[in-house]
């Protein structure tokens, strides 16, 4: 949820030099994350996981590691591989192919890298369009793109959430420790996420001049409005660019929903897949509240979730692993795989931008010296 339309909204109206003096461009790729949220967001996790070891740990608790299990850490690595790659094939087919593989990879892994390292208020958005317009792609379609992969990922939602719910009429999806808070909590996440689907709908799908009309209210305000020119261009790009995904084929939909169905299961699989390496539990509800935690995920206010994701695992996937001392073990392998090669690995495809950037300027310097 928290890749929605500040993928818009936030390069613009928060750091007016994001934008080149055509408007066409978004110019600072370092300006769209935080050094300071990066050392807050691995502090939390690292304080969180420290805090939940230090207190489920056992002296001697490896000892009854089951080696026939571990090669499922192997797996957990794949799978999360194969996240990332339908993510990228997903982009490069919205894109038209536009998109290179390689480009489509460093597209994904900036998106992912700057989502763990920002508040979910903020997200991944901003820079993912700006690697998008790196890869050859102008603003509005950009930011198009963006929104009709995150339409798929609600309408995903839509179609999972009954799914957790009649799930539940049978089985503890919910955590009982969790108590009517935690339930009522759960059921106000399937409530927004529901409504956001449905509106993002109508503006992709339905009705894109909506969109182009939000922004344009937006751009009206005093603050903002000496940029209103630039963003009416790539407004009007935008609404373009989603008139031509609403006329593509029902075969064009269903492509990029199996790309995003695909990355998601993945995504959900990994928690069940590292729990499994280090000793058995009840495999269906692994999943299901795998699948519920990673829906509460996205509404975790801090930088990358860090701290309330691995309390939540701890809840959902805690009471289902036996062994207590293995809880925190569990948790600090699941980390290492879904957050932190994340985050290495983004950090590298954030950095080839950031490069690119620089080569950019000091060509221009020179041109202009010349």
């Amino acid at each position: 949820m928290q890749e929605t339309l500040q993928g818009f909204f936030y390069t613009r109206s928060t750091n007016p030099n994001l934008l080149s003096n055509d408007g066409s461009n978004i110019t600072q790729p370092q300006n769209l994350f935080s050094k300071r949220y990066l050392v807050l967001s691995i502090s939390l996790s690292l304080a969180t996981m420290a805090a939940v070891i230090y207190y489920t740990y056992t002296p001697g608790v490896l000892d009854h590691l089951a080696p026939k299990r571990l090669p499922g850490l192997v797996i957990a690595l794949v799978v999360s591989f194969l996240r990332v790659w339908f993510s990228a094939a997903k982009i490069r087919f919205l894109s038209g192919e536009v998109i290179s593989w390689a480009g489509a990879f460093r597209t994904i892994l900036a998106w992912d890298f700057t989502s763990a390292v920002t508040p979910s208020t903020i997200g991944g958005a901003p820079m993912a369009t700006y690697a998008m317009t790196k890869e050859g792609l102008n603003l509005g379609e950009s930011t198009a793109i963006i929104l009709y992969s995150v339409l798929l990922d609600q309408i995903w939602f839509a179609i999972a959430i009954p799914i957790l719910l009649v799930s539940g009429i049978f089985l503890n999806v919910v955590p009982e420790s969790v108590g009517l808070i935690g339930t009522a909590s759960m059921a106000l996440v399937y409530v927004l996420l529901l409504s956001y689907a449905a509106l993002l709908a109508y503006g992709v799908l339905i009705n894109p001049a909506a969109i182009k009309k939000v922004v344009k209210y937006v751009f009206n305000w005093p603050i903002l409005r000496r940029h209103k020119d630039k963003v009416y261009a790539e407004a009007e790009n935008l609404e373009s660019y989603a008139h031509e995904l609403r006329k593509k084929p029902s075969s064009f939909f269903r492509k990029a929903f199996f790309f995003s169905t695909m990355s998601w299961l993945a995504r959900i699989a990994l928690a069940p897949i590292v729990v499994l390496s280090l000793l058995p539990a009840n495999e269906i509800l692994l999943v299901l509240r795998s699948l519920a935690m990673n829906l509460a995920f996205l509404l975790v206010p801090t930088p990358g979730g860090s701290g309330g994701v691995e309390g939540l695992f701890v809840v959902f996937q805690g009471s289902l692993i036996t062994r207590e001392a293995f809880i925190g073990l569990a948790l600090f392998l699941w980390r290492i795989i879904s957050y932190y090669i994340t985050i290495a690995m983004g950090m590298f495809a954030t950095t080839w931008y950031i490069n690119r950037k620089v080569v950019e300027i000091s060509n221009k310097t020179e041109d202009g010296e010349d």
